[in-house]
Protein backbone atom coordinates (compact mmCIF):
# COMPACT_ATOMS: atom_id res chain seq x y z
CA UNK A 1 0.00 0.00 0.00
CA UNK A 2 1.62 3.42 -0.76
CA UNK A 3 1.56 6.52 1.09
CA UNK A 4 1.91 10.12 -0.72
CA UNK A 5 2.90 12.18 1.72
CA UNK A 6 4.42 15.94 2.20
CA UNK A 7 8.18 16.25 3.88
CA UNK A 8 9.74 19.11 5.56
CA UNK A 9 12.61 20.04 2.48
CA UNK A 10 13.96 23.26 4.61
CA UNK A 11 12.18 26.41 6.34
CA UNK A 12 10.21 28.16 4.28
CA UNK A 13 10.97 32.19 3.66
CA UNK A 14 7.95 33.97 3.84
CA UNK A 15 4.98 32.29 1.75
CA UNK A 16 7.20 30.54 -0.84
CA UNK A 17 6.14 26.84 0.70
CA UNK A 18 6.99 24.94 -2.86
CA UNK A 19 10.84 25.38 -2.09
CA UNK A 20 9.95 24.07 1.42
CA UNK A 21 8.39 20.88 0.90
CA UNK A 22 8.67 18.12 -1.29
CA UNK A 23 5.71 15.30 -1.86
CA UNK A 24 7.03 11.50 -1.19
CA UNK A 25 5.49 8.37 -2.50
CA UNK A 26 6.37 5.67 0.20
CA UNK A 27 5.07 2.26 1.43
CA UNK A 28 2.64 2.28 4.61
CA UNK A 29 4.43 0.29 7.21
CA UNK A 30 2.89 -2.03 9.31
CA UNK A 31 1.43 -0.76 12.64
CA UNK A 32 3.32 -1.72 16.13
CA UNK A 33 1.36 -2.54 18.78
CA UNK A 34 -0.20 -0.11 19.75
CA UNK A 35 -0.83 1.94 17.04
CA UNK A 36 -3.30 2.41 14.78
CA UNK A 37 -3.37 3.43 10.81
CA UNK A 38 -5.77 5.99 9.35
CA UNK A 39 -6.60 6.36 5.85
CA UNK A 40 -7.30 10.05 6.11
CA UNK A 41 -10.31 11.96 4.55
CA UNK A 42 -9.65 15.61 5.62
CA UNK A 43 -6.48 17.24 6.43
CA UNK A 44 -6.97 20.34 8.21
CA UNK A 45 -5.13 23.58 7.54
CA UNK A 46 -4.19 25.61 10.51
CA UNK A 47 -2.19 28.78 10.82
CA UNK A 48 -0.70 28.69 13.39
CA UNK A 49 1.49 25.22 12.06
CA UNK A 50 3.25 27.81 10.48
CA UNK A 51 5.59 27.94 14.13
CA UNK A 52 6.18 24.73 13.48
CA UNK A 53 8.43 25.23 10.77
CA UNK A 54 10.63 28.30 11.93
CA UNK A 55 13.72 27.94 14.32
CA UNK A 56 12.18 29.55 16.76
CA UNK A 57 12.47 26.85 20.29
CA UNK A 58 10.55 29.35 22.67
CA UNK A 59 7.31 28.53 21.10
CA UNK A 60 4.41 26.20 22.21
CA UNK A 61 5.89 23.54 20.65
CA UNK A 62 9.36 22.93 18.95
CA UNK A 63 10.21 23.16 15.56
CA UNK A 64 9.74 20.09 13.18
CA UNK A 65 13.03 18.74 11.91
CA UNK A 66 14.08 19.60 8.12
CA UNK A 67 13.53 15.52 6.33
CA UNK A 68 10.35 15.15 8.80
CA UNK A 69 6.83 14.48 7.72
CA UNK A 70 4.69 17.34 8.16
CA UNK A 71 1.99 16.99 10.93
CA UNK A 72 -1.43 18.28 11.46
CA UNK A 73 -4.79 17.48 12.35
CA UNK A 74 -7.23 15.53 10.21
CA UNK A 75 -10.18 12.71 10.03
CA UNK A 76 -10.00 9.67 8.64
CA UNK A 77 -11.13 5.89 8.93
CA UNK A 78 -8.84 3.54 10.73
CA UNK A 79 -8.13 0.84 8.83
CA UNK A 80 -5.89 -1.54 10.88
CA UNK A 81 -5.42 -1.17 14.59
CA UNK A 82 -3.22 -2.92 17.31
CA UNK A 83 -4.11 -0.54 19.67
CA UNK A 84 -7.25 -2.70 21.90
CA UNK A 85 -9.38 1.04 22.26
CA UNK A 86 -9.67 1.74 18.52
CA UNK A 87 -10.87 -0.65 15.67
CA UNK A 88 -11.21 -0.92 12.46
CA UNK A 89 -13.90 1.51 10.61
CA UNK A 90 -13.10 3.52 13.70
CA UNK A 91 -13.69 7.77 12.53
CA UNK A 92 -11.45 9.47 14.16
CA UNK A 93 -9.85 12.90 14.18
CA UNK A 94 -5.83 12.63 14.82
CA UNK A 95 -3.01 14.17 14.54
CA UNK A 96 -1.03 12.95 11.73
CA UNK A 97 0.69 13.38 8.80
CA UNK A 98 -0.34 15.72 5.36
CA UNK A 99 -0.37 12.71 3.93
CA UNK A 100 -2.79 9.67 2.71
CA UNK A 101 -2.10 7.84 5.51
CA UNK A 102 -1.39 8.12 9.16
CA UNK A 103 0.35 5.49 11.57
CA UNK A 104 0.38 7.01 15.09
CA UNK A 105 -0.17 6.31 18.76
CA UNK A 106 -3.83 7.13 19.68
CA UNK A 107 -2.64 8.62 23.10
CA UNK A 108 0.30 10.54 21.47
CA UNK A 109 -1.72 11.89 18.41
CA UNK A 110 -4.34 12.59 20.37
CA UNK A 111 -7.23 10.29 18.36
CA UNK A 112 -10.32 10.85 19.04
CA UNK A 113 -13.35 8.70 17.95
CA UNK A 114 -15.97 10.44 16.17
CA UNK A 115 -20.26 10.60 15.85
CA UNK A 116 -20.46 9.61 12.02
CA UNK A 117 -24.11 10.57 12.41
CA UNK A 118 -22.82 13.88 12.13
CA UNK A 119 -23.61 14.27 8.48
CA UNK A 120 -21.26 17.13 7.58
CA UNK A 121 -17.92 15.24 9.21
CA UNK A 122 -15.63 18.81 7.63
CA UNK A 123 -17.83 19.92 10.99
CA UNK A 124 -15.54 17.97 13.22
CA UNK A 125 -12.75 20.30 11.91
CA UNK A 126 -14.41 23.32 12.31
CA UNK A 127 -17.41 24.29 14.80
CA UNK A 128 -17.26 20.78 16.37
CA UNK A 129 -12.93 20.47 16.59
CA UNK A 130 -10.43 23.03 17.98
CA UNK A 131 -11.65 25.75 15.99
CA UNK A 132 -15.02 25.77 17.81
CA UNK A 133 -13.03 24.96 21.04
CA UNK A 134 -11.01 27.92 20.65
CA UNK A 135 -13.63 30.33 19.83
CA UNK A 136 -15.32 29.44 22.62
CA UNK A 137 -13.07 29.30 25.30
CA UNK A 138 -11.36 32.49 24.24
CA UNK A 139 -14.98 34.03 23.96
CA UNK A 140 -16.22 32.65 27.57
CA UNK A 141 -13.18 32.09 29.51
CA UNK A 142 -10.42 34.04 28.51
CA UNK A 143 -12.47 36.96 27.78
CA UNK A 144 -14.49 36.76 29.93
CA UNK A 145 -17.63 38.28 27.86
CA UNK A 146 -20.75 39.41 29.22
CA UNK A 147 -23.94 39.85 27.51
CA UNK A 148 -24.28 43.58 26.19
CA UNK A 149 -20.37 43.81 25.94
CA UNK A 150 -18.52 44.78 22.82
CA UNK A 151 -16.62 42.02 20.82
CA UNK A 152 -14.13 42.70 19.07
CA UNK A 153 -12.56 39.46 16.73
CA UNK A 154 -9.56 40.14 14.28
CA UNK A 155 -9.05 37.23 11.46
CA UNK A 156 -12.95 37.61 11.62
CA UNK A 157 -13.46 35.48 8.28
CA UNK A 158 -11.14 32.53 9.37
CA UNK A 159 -12.11 29.90 10.97
CA UNK A 160 -11.48 30.28 14.33
CA UNK A 161 -12.47 33.96 13.98
CA UNK A 162 -15.68 32.81 12.30
CA UNK A 163 -17.21 31.32 15.18
CA UNK A 164 -15.70 33.32 18.04
CA UNK A 165 -17.90 36.24 15.93
CA UNK A 166 -20.86 33.88 16.33
CA UNK A 167 -19.99 32.72 19.52
CA UNK A 168 -19.97 36.27 20.73
CA UNK A 169 -23.68 37.06 19.44
CA UNK A 170 -24.84 33.76 20.62
CA UNK A 171 -23.64 35.23 23.88
CA UNK A 172 -25.66 38.26 24.17
CA UNK A 173 -22.65 39.92 23.07
CA UNK A 174 -22.33 43.06 20.27
CA UNK A 175 -19.84 41.55 18.09
CA UNK A 176 -17.69 42.97 15.74
CA UNK A 177 -15.20 41.83 13.17
CA UNK A 178 -11.70 42.87 11.93
CA UNK A 179 -11.03 41.39 8.11
CA UNK A 180 -9.38 42.01 4.69
CA UNK A 181 -11.50 43.32 1.68
CA UNK A 182 -15.06 44.15 1.55
CA UNK A 183 -16.54 41.42 0.56
CA UNK A 184 -15.11 39.35 3.52
CA UNK A 185 -16.79 42.31 5.46
CA UNK A 186 -20.24 42.05 3.74
CA UNK A 187 -19.82 38.17 4.46
CA UNK A 188 -19.60 38.65 8.31
CA UNK A 189 -22.12 41.34 8.36
CA UNK A 190 -24.56 39.44 6.13
CA UNK A 191 -23.97 36.22 6.87
CA UNK A 192 -22.63 35.42 9.89
CA UNK A 193 -24.78 38.30 11.77
CA UNK A 194 -22.01 40.53 13.19
CA UNK A 195 -23.35 43.70 14.65
CA UNK A 196 -20.34 45.37 12.03
CA UNK A 197 -17.02 44.67 10.47
CA UNK A 198 -14.27 46.81 9.23
CA UNK A 199 -11.88 46.21 5.99
CA UNK A 200 -8.32 46.75 7.62
CA UNK A 201 -7.17 46.72 3.99
CA UNK A 202 -9.21 50.26 3.90
CA UNK A 203 -7.11 52.76 5.65
CA UNK A 204 -9.79 53.29 7.52
CA UNK A 205 -9.23 50.53 10.81
CA UNK A 206 -8.63 53.57 13.13
CA UNK A 207 -12.34 55.20 12.60
CA UNK A 208 -13.65 51.57 12.22
CA UNK A 209 -12.54 50.94 15.48
CA UNK A 210 -13.89 54.20 17.01
CA UNK A 211 -17.45 53.60 15.67
CA UNK A 212 -18.13 51.11 17.90
CA UNK A 213 -17.67 53.31 21.13
CA UNK A 214 -15.46 51.24 23.55
CA UNK A 215 -14.30 47.38 23.55
CA UNK A 216 -14.48 45.55 26.03
CA UNK A 217 -13.49 42.25 25.05
CA UNK A 218 -10.38 41.69 22.28
CA UNK A 219 -9.95 38.52 20.58
CA UNK A 220 -6.87 38.47 18.73
CA UNK A 221 -5.59 36.59 16.05
CA UNK A 222 -3.02 38.28 14.17
CA UNK A 223 -1.14 40.43 16.88
CA UNK A 224 0.82 42.92 14.81
CA UNK A 225 -0.29 46.91 14.64
CA UNK A 226 -3.87 46.22 14.81
CA UNK A 227 -3.49 44.85 18.20
CA UNK A 228 -1.99 48.43 18.71
CA UNK A 229 -4.66 49.85 17.41
CA UNK A 230 -7.49 48.03 19.91
CA UNK A 231 -5.98 48.48 23.00
CA UNK A 232 -6.00 51.85 22.66
CA UNK A 233 -9.90 51.93 22.36
CA UNK A 234 -10.38 49.22 24.61
CA UNK A 235 -12.72 50.04 27.95
CA UNK A 236 -11.43 50.26 31.41
CA UNK A 237 -11.04 46.75 32.84
CA UNK A 238 -11.87 44.94 29.38
CA UNK A 239 -9.67 42.05 28.41
CA UNK A 240 -7.31 40.97 25.51
CA UNK A 241 -7.54 36.67 24.80
CA UNK A 242 -4.41 36.09 22.50
CA UNK A 243 -4.82 32.99 20.17
CA UNK A 244 -2.95 33.50 17.29
CA UNK A 245 -0.35 36.21 15.95
CA UNK A 246 -0.96 35.58 12.16
CA UNK A 247 1.10 38.99 11.44
CA UNK A 248 4.55 37.51 13.24
CA UNK A 249 4.22 34.15 11.29
CA UNK A 250 5.96 34.75 7.94
CA UNK A 251 7.44 37.54 8.64
CA UNK A 252 9.97 36.78 11.42
CA UNK A 253 8.87 39.57 13.09
CA UNK A 254 8.20 39.96 16.83
CA UNK A 255 4.83 41.35 17.80
CA UNK A 256 6.07 44.48 19.98
CA UNK A 257 2.97 46.55 21.11
CA UNK A 258 3.90 50.34 20.85
CA UNK A 259 0.99 50.79 23.12
CA UNK A 260 1.75 48.87 26.01
CA UNK A 261 1.37 51.42 28.23
CA UNK A 262 -2.60 51.28 28.06
CA UNK A 263 -2.43 47.97 29.59
CA UNK A 264 -2.02 49.57 32.65
CA UNK A 265 -3.78 52.80 32.12
CA UNK A 266 -6.98 50.92 30.98
CA UNK A 267 -6.39 48.07 33.58
CA UNK A 268 -6.49 45.36 30.96
CA UNK A 269 -5.65 41.76 31.54
CA UNK A 270 -4.16 40.60 28.42
CA UNK A 271 -3.74 36.87 28.46
CA UNK A 272 -2.75 34.15 25.95
CA UNK A 273 -4.29 30.86 25.75
CA UNK A 274 -4.26 27.55 23.83
CA UNK A 275 -5.85 24.78 23.02
CA UNK A 276 -3.89 22.22 25.14
CA UNK A 277 -4.96 24.34 27.77
CA UNK A 278 -8.12 22.52 27.84
CA UNK A 279 -7.74 20.01 26.07
CA UNK A 280 -9.54 17.87 29.24
CA UNK A 281 -12.98 20.44 28.72
CA UNK A 282 -13.04 19.28 25.25
CA UNK A 283 -16.34 16.69 25.54
CA UNK A 284 -18.16 19.30 27.48
CA UNK A 285 -17.12 22.10 24.80
CA UNK A 286 -18.26 19.74 22.34
CA UNK A 287 -21.27 19.41 23.58
CA UNK A 288 -22.39 22.74 23.74
CA UNK A 289 -21.04 23.64 20.87
CA UNK A 290 -22.86 20.39 18.74
CA UNK A 291 -26.11 22.14 20.27
CA UNK A 292 -25.66 25.39 18.21
CA UNK A 293 -24.47 23.41 14.98
CA UNK A 294 -27.77 21.72 14.94
CA UNK A 295 -29.84 24.40 15.36
CA UNK A 296 -28.27 25.80 12.34
CA UNK A 297 -27.14 28.59 14.93
CA UNK A 298 -23.42 28.40 14.27
CA UNK A 299 -22.42 28.08 11.12
CA UNK A 300 -19.00 27.25 8.92
CA UNK A 301 -18.17 27.92 5.01
CA UNK A 302 -15.52 25.45 3.94
CA UNK A 303 -12.10 26.76 1.87
CA UNK A 304 -11.44 23.41 0.21
CA UNK A 305 -8.68 21.55 -2.41
CA UNK A 306 -9.04 18.43 -3.38
CA UNK A 307 -6.16 16.11 -3.65
CA UNK A 308 -2.78 16.10 -1.77
CA UNK A 309 -0.69 17.18 -4.68
CA UNK A 310 -2.51 20.62 -4.11
CA UNK A 311 -2.28 20.84 -0.57
CA UNK A 312 0.60 23.74 -0.54
CA UNK A 313 -2.30 26.13 -2.73
CA UNK A 314 -4.45 25.57 0.05
CA UNK A 315 -2.37 25.78 2.79
CA UNK A 316 -0.99 29.94 1.50
CA UNK A 317 -4.58 31.00 1.22
CA UNK A 318 -4.12 31.50 5.22
CA UNK A 319 -1.28 33.29 4.80
CA UNK A 320 -2.34 35.70 1.88
CA UNK A 321 -5.85 35.85 3.25
CA UNK A 322 -7.10 33.85 0.39
CA UNK A 323 -9.68 32.26 2.13
CA UNK A 324 -13.31 32.47 3.86
CA UNK A 325 -13.68 29.87 6.56
CA UNK A 326 -12.34 26.91 7.18
CA UNK A 327 -9.33 25.85 5.16
CA UNK A 328 -9.21 22.36 4.01
CA UNK A 329 -7.58 19.59 1.92
CA UNK A 330 -9.66 16.36 0.70
CA UNK A 331 -8.42 13.51 -0.42
CA UNK A 332 -8.83 10.89 -2.56
CA UNK A 333 -10.91 7.78 -0.45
Amino acid sequence: MKNRYWRIKSRPQGNAFTDAFELIEDIVREPVEGEIVVRNSILSMDAGTRMWLTDRTDGYQPPIEDGAPMTGLGIGQVIQSRNSAFDEGDLVRVFGIWGDYSIVDPILAGAVKLDPAVSDRRAWLGPLGMNGWTALWGVEVTGNAKPGENVVVSAAAGATGILALQIAGLLGCEAYGIAGGQDKCRFLTEKMGAAGAIDYKSGALDEGLDAIGGIDVYFDNVGGPILDAVIKRMNHYGRIAICGLVSDYSTGQRTAPQEFDQILMRRLRVEGFFSPDFMDQGEKLTARLHGWFERGELQMPYDATHGIENLLSAYAKLFTGGNIGKVIVELDQ
